[in-house]
């Protein structure tokens, strides 16, 4: 797995409280500027991995990551069964798949060795494989808990690295979660290089999936202009319809008996639902998607407000009738990120 090692990582580093770069210090790391508080003020690190977050700033606590195992840094985990079940409702993510593909071939023109930073990288997205098994990127990766393939512990309205340090940002069903989205993009085209690519999943029509920790949902339109400082390449839905449906009975069965072991009964055995995906036209599936999808480049200037609204792709602009062609590349898992 291309996972950056940690004394490479340690120079691009940076505090989240005033960006100047960490130092290693002792067993945990500390900022190189004695005018910050985290000149002294350690952060500290849980086993070997740093927690690089201004807890002031953040809706997590240093209780909730630092409290022992009943901390939100222990990441959940489930049953046989309830894995067995989650394998027989999910699909491969191909919008995923395709579009990660394609950053990785265009970073591959750009330099030999491209960084990749996956935000909210504890468990390998859905789509995501063909990225963690390649042979030239080198992957940073962060979440709010610890995992084998973090590096460091962060909230991403603070990403710890300084500016202009990666090639490539992907950042799969994780905007849905932050509490200022525009923040957190922000945040990514800071850190990407001139001409960096993102590639970017974020909840459209989905009922709320981490608890106290969801906040937003996104439109097809909405979504591109979250990333108005970017270049569109490609954007879209990633799952339309069938798959937006399959999530409304999983939580009717929830909510009339009570039970999530009900809801995970109906999505069972509605499985089928999602494979309309695949006949829905692709300006229906963008005004009735499930989630939504982002590749773009960074660039200089932000598109405008009548940009925005000549973007919009669904099914209800007036004029002309669209041509109703099927969107064959809409076959999503019911949540596209592989955690929920």
């Amino acid at each position: 797995m291309p996972l950056m090692a940690m004394d490479e990582l340690e120079g691009l580093l940076a505090c989240p409280v005033c960006q100047s770069p960490l130092l290693r210090h002792g067993e945990g790391w500390v900022c190189s500027a004695a005018a910050c508080p985290r000149h002294t003020d350690r952060y500290r690190c849980v086993g070997i991995t740093p927690v690089l977050i201004d807890f002031g700033q953040s809706v997590f606590t240093e209780a909730d990551l630092l409290g022992g195992e009943a901390a939100s840094i222990i990441r959940r985990t489930h049953g046989a069964a309830f894995t067995a079940m989650k394998r027989l409702v999910s699909r491969r993510n191909r919008v995923a798949e395709r579009s990660v593909q394609r950053l990785q071939d265009l970073l591959v023109r750009q330099t030999s060795a491209p960084v990749v930073l996956v935000v909210g990288g504890g468990a390998i997205g859905n789509g995501l494989d063909s990225l963690y098994r390649s042979s030239s990127a080198q992957i940073i990766g962060f979440d709010i808990y610890a995992s084998e393939i973090v590096q460091f512990v962060a909230d991403a309205h603070m990403i710890p690295l300084c500016d202009a340090t990666v090639d490539a940002v992907v950042v799969q069903a994780v905007l849905q979660h932050v509490l200022d989205p525009v923040q957190v993009v922000s945040e990514i085209h800071r850190v990407l290089k001139s001409h960096g690519i993102v590639y970017a999943e974020t909840a459209f029509m989905q009922q709320v999936c981490e608890g106290p920790y969801d906040f937003v949902r996104f439109t097809e339109s909405g979504h591109r202009y979250l990333f108005r400082a970017f270049d569109e390449i490609e954007s879209g839905a990633v799952a339309g319809p069938g798959t937006q449906m399959l999530w409304s009975i999983d939580y009717l069965a929830r909510s009339l008996l009570r039970s999530r072991a009900a809801g995970r009964l109906a999505r069972a055995a509605c499985c089928w639902l999602p494979l309309l995906d695949r006949i829905a036209p692709r300006p229906y599936s963008i005004d009735d998607a499930s989630c939504v999808y982002f590749l773009g480049r960074w660039r200089t200037t932000s598109m405008s407000p009548h940009e925005i609204i000549a973007h919009y792709q669904g099914a209800q602009t007036p004029g002309p009738a669209r041509k109703a062609t099927p969107n064959l590349a809409h076959h999503n898992p019911p949540c596209s990120h592989g955690t929920h």
